[in-house]
């Protein structure tokens, strides 16, 4: 062990250096995965919102016929509510058993930025603690077989005037301030709240505390589907599954460049599909998560078993992240075949926790990942925004990275363990960075095998923290 607290070699339970990133090294679940997943599916029946009222043209507020249409459709035993090309202004969507909310090519619906149009309060999860707030945009809660579909658009209707401006000052801002209108107070009340354990049903927020709602939230749904749609400029997180099972995103584009404009948070789910999606965000692309320090312990519930594929990410501060809400654990995560590139795009693969998060995260895997420009490459970071300051150490362990080809970059590592716990079991294998100004710096990790890497043409086999 150097000065950096890092081991380089072959730790008990590694696979040897050897042997080829394939199959058996645990890629033969995440193909399990794919086949298994529970593919939500709908009678062929149509409930056209035009049908109960809603006229296209962006001033009739369509809001009743949408409801009227959802609620006709679930008591039929589900369908297709259908949005026709055109705009249609409408509040927020509240979504049932065995519907499909399908928007038509050049379909849009045009969400109001009111934000009393979004009470009462319901029961929802923010940044990862559960609450009373504002409703989402979209919004399904303990439901079954629900989706989002088609080659229309989701129009949040954010931007530095509207919705972001409530995150307040940041180092990052382009939005406007607003005198009172600060997230700030809420944000440490609420995580208050959660570590005094005070009932979810008495953490009322909405109306003065300035806490954006998600664009479209599935909370504690089963067999889930986002398939096709573009959203824009969403007040807060794009894709917000929560404690659900069997969600499938495939072929949607997430494009929002607001204050935390994740694309997709899966957040204790279980057999997750991203597939095919691309993102253009003002935060991190794929988030995955499972609550956040009290709050994420006390539900106890990780996210496991997800499968990115095919997915092109551009600016972002992350392509496929995990964390940093993820007390509750992760395991047995799975990207491949990914493109990314730009030079917004701050991280490639991610992972961000501390010693007040903490949360046990294992079995993560990356492979044929193809990235253009980029900040940093990999980043595993324990000492994410509290850093060492709590009594909660993150397990990081079993994470395998291959065929990772890297254009060019500003750093290639920032992997931070702690000393008296360090990440365990790191292996790289083909790992090509073709220019990077600095190798970075890898320490306190225990069971580093790097097989076939090289940074700036020449062989790296051993860090210290000083560039290649």
């Amino acid at each position: 062990m150097g000065a950096t607290g890092l081991v380089v070699g072959t730790a008990a339970g590694l696979l040897p250096a050897g042997r080829a990133a394939g199959e058996d090294d645990g890629w033969a679940r995440a193909r399990r995965i794919a086949e298994q997943i529970a593919v939500a599916s709908f009678p062929e029946r149509d409930f056209d919102i035009r049908d109960f009222g809603a006229e296209a043209g962006g001033s009739a507020d369509a809001s009743a016929a949408i409801d009227r249409a959802i609620a006709a459709c679930h008591s039929a035993g589900g369908g297709r509510v259908v949005v026709p090309a055109g705009t249609f202004a409408c509040g927020p969507v509240h979504l049932k058993s065995n519907v499909n909310l399908h928007l038509l090519e050049g379909a849009e619906l045009s969400f109001s930025t009111a934000p009393e149009r979004y009470l009462p309060l319901v029961f929802t999860r923010w940044e990862g603690m559960e609450l009373m707030n504002y409703s989402p945009l979209i919004y399904a809660c303990d439901q079954e077989n629900v989706a989002v579909t088609g080659l229309g658009t989701l129009q949040g209707n954010a931007d530095d005037r509207t919705w972001w401006p409530w995150k307040g000052p940041h180092s990052e801002q382009h939005w406007e301030l607003v005198a009172g209108q600060d997230q700030a107070p809420a944000r440490a009340l609420l995580e208050r709240q959660t570590e005094a354990g005070v009932p979810v049903a008495e953490r009322i927020h909405g109306e003065g505390s300035w806490l954006r709602p998600p664009m479209v939230q599935f909370y504690r749904c089963k067999r889930v589907l986002v398939e096709g749609v573009t959203i824009r400029n969403a007040p807060f997180w794009l894709i917000h599954p929560v404690l659900s099972e069997d969600v499938v995103v495939r072929g949607v584009t997430c494009s929002s460049h607001g204050p935390n404009s994740d694309g997709c948070n899966p957040e204790s789910c279980r057999r997750v599909l991203i597939e095919n999606c691309r993102f253009d965000t003002g935060d991190d692309c794929i988030a995955i998560k499972s609550g956040r320090n009290a709050d994420g312990r006390r539900i106890a519930v990780p996210s496991e078993d997800i499968l990115i594929r095919g997915c092109h990410m551009a600016a972002g501060h992350g392509g496929v992240v995990i964390g940093s809400e993820i007390s509750g654990g992760v395991r047995h995560v799975y990207a491949e075949d990914c493109e990314m590139n730009s030079p917004e795009l701050e991280r490639a693969l991610r992972i961000k926790t501390n010693s007040v998060r903490g949360g046990v995260l294992e079995h993560l895997h990356y492979r044929n990942i193809q990235v253009g420009r980029v900040k940093d490459v990999l980043v595993i970071n324990f000492h994410y925004e509290e850093g060492d300051a709590g009594n909660f150490d993150p397990l990081v362990r079993d994470v395998q990275v291959s065929n990772l080809r890297v254009d060019e970059a500003d750093r290639v590592f920032q992997v931070r363990g702690f000393a008296r716990n360090p990440v365990r079991n790191l292996r790289l294998e083909n790992v090509v960075v073709r220019r990077a100004a600095s190798a970075g710096i890898v320490e306190h990790v225990q069971g580093l095998q790097a097989r076939n890497v090289s940074i700036n043409g020449k062989s790296w086999h051993n860090t210290t923290g000083q560039p290649a």
